[in-house]
């Protein structure tokens, strides 16, 4: 599994949240929506700089395993669709912070659940087309520079969130995938110093 294939599972699991928790949502629990908001934001943020960075990152070196021009050009037309969808659910649970009432958490719900099929639609494709070249050709200079140039995009306290948001609910198969990827003392420290604001303030969320 790649460290592409992680990041997926992590946004996979939050949509699921997200989708679970607004169809329990108790009509004007205010505590509950701040905790959302939060939870959201996390997301929000994390899926917006995956996609950016698979476009000025991911999709050059993917040409230079061969990848098709137009394979990478309908990747690019999905992340289009996701980042209008991002939009909408991002006024829709602006909204449900505002008011934390059930017809706004209804509305959420909607928005997240177009999100949700977009997301993982565009996931399920990139993964079909990516995931069997970069990992049988890790070895590959591109492949190692796009690694490097992921690691080099975000300071210490943006990849501590990064990692103790990956690691919150995390399959031992993903685990692995991390530790296997992730030198186990740049983990502990990025994720467990730099972590604390998610494990704080956005798993807490999860666990209600």
């Amino acid at each position: 599994m790649s460290m592409n294939k992680v990041i997926h599972c992590a946004v996979r699991r939050d949509l699921r949240r997200f989708r679970r928790a607004l169809d329990d949502f108790p009509d004007g629990d205010r505590e509950r929506a701040a905790g959302l908001a939060r939870a959201w934001a996390n997301f929000d943020a994390q899926l917006t700089e995956h996609h950016e960075g698979e476009h000025e990152i991911a999709w050059p070196a993917l040409q230079a395993l061969g990848i098709p021009a137009t394979t990478i050009a309908a990747l690019d037309s999905e992340h289009d669709a996701m980042a209008a969808d991002l939009a909408t659910t991002r006024a829709a649970m602006g909204r449900l912070r505002q008011t934390a009432t059930r017809a706004d958490a209804d509305a959420a719900a909607a928005a997240m659940a177009a999100l949700e099929a977009t997301t993982v639609t565009h996931l399920d494709h990139e993964e079909a087309e990516i995931e069997g070249p970069i990992t049988t050709r890790a070895d590959h200079p591109a492949v190692k520079e796009m690694g490097k140039k992921f690691s080099r995009r975000a300071g210490p306290a943006q990849a501590g969130t990064f990692f103790a948001w990956m690691q919150d609910g995390a399959s031992p198969a993903e685990m692995a995938a991390l530790r296997a990827s992730v030198p186990g003392p740049v983990m502990t420290v990025l994720g467990g110093v730099f972590g604390r604001r998610y494990r704080r303030e956005v798993a807490p969320v999860w666990s209600d």
